[in-house]
C-alpha cells in the first residue's frame, strides 16, 4: 500500500537515467506515504475510542439486566423462593452472562486487532520519517554542489510489522483477559445459584 504509492511516482514518467529519480519526486513520495500512514493512525484510534464506547454500553445493559432480574426476585411474595423455583432466574442470568462475556471477548478482540494495526502504522511512519530526513539532509548537505542522485530504494516503503516478541505479548494478554472472563463467568453463576438456592 505504501509501497505502491512510491512505485506509483517511480513509474510515472518521472525515472532519470539508470534509475535514478528527482529529488522532489522522492520527497512527494515520502510525504505521501508519512500523510497516509499518519491518517491510518488517527481513524484506528477512532476506531478503538469507538469500541471502547461500545463496551460501557454492554456493561450498561448487563447492569441493568442484573437490576431488574433480581428486584424482581427479590420482589416476589415468599422471602426465599423455594430451590426449584429459582432455576428460571438462574437460567436467565446464566444466559445473560454469557451473552455479556461473549460480548466483550468479541469487543476486546477488536480493539486488540485495532491497537496491533495501529502499531504497525507508527512503525511504518516512523521509519518513513527517518528516510525523508536522511533525504532531506543529503540534499541539505549538498548545497550549492551537484544533489546526490536518489534511487527507488532510497524512498520505497514497506508496511512495517512488530516483532514475534511484541505479537507473543499480544496473545499472552488476550489469553489473560479470556482466562479471566471464564473465572468471572463461573464465579457469577455459582455466586447467582448461592443467593436464589440458600
Amino acid at each position: 500500500m505504501a509501497a505502491s504509492a512510491a512505485v506509483g511516482y517511480a513509474s510515472s514518467g518521472l525515472v532519470e537515467a539508470e534509475g535514478m529519480v528527482a529529488r522532489e519526486t522522492a520527497i512527494q513520495a515520502l510525504n505521501t506515504v508519512v500523510q497516509l500512514h499518519f491518517e491510518r493512525i488517527l481513524e484506528k484510534k477512532r476506531e478503538v475510542d469507538a469500541q471502547k464506547k461500545e463496551m460501557w454500553r454492554i456493561f450498561q445493559i448487563f447492569f441493568l439486566f442484573l437490576a431488574v432480574l433480581l428486584a424482581a426476585q427479590l420482589g416476589a411474595p415468599p422471602p426465599r423462593l423455594q430451590c426449584r423455583h429459582c432455576w428460571v432466574p438462574i437460567g436467565l442470568l446464566s444466559l445473560g452472562h454469557l451473552a455479556f462475556y461473549v460480548a466483550v471477548a468479541q469487543t476486546l478482540r477488536c480493539i486488540n486487532g485495532f491497537k496491533y494495526q495501529r502499531r504497525c502504522h507508527k512503525l511504518t511512519l516512523a521509519l518513513a520519517t527517518d528516510r525523508l530526513k536522511i533525504l532531506k539532509m543529503r540534499f541539505s548537505s549538498a548545497a550549492g554542489a551537484e544533489p546526490p542522485p536518489v534511487r527507488p530504494m532510497d524512498f520505497e516503503i514497506h508496511y512495517q510489522e512488530p516483532p514475534e516478541s511484541y505479537l507473543g505479548k499480544f496473545k499472552r494478554s488476550w489469553a489473560m483477559y479470556f482466562g479471566f472472563l471464564i473465572c468471572t463467568f463461573g464465579f457469577m453463576v455459582s455466586a447467582s445459584v448461592f443467593l436464589s438456592c440458600f
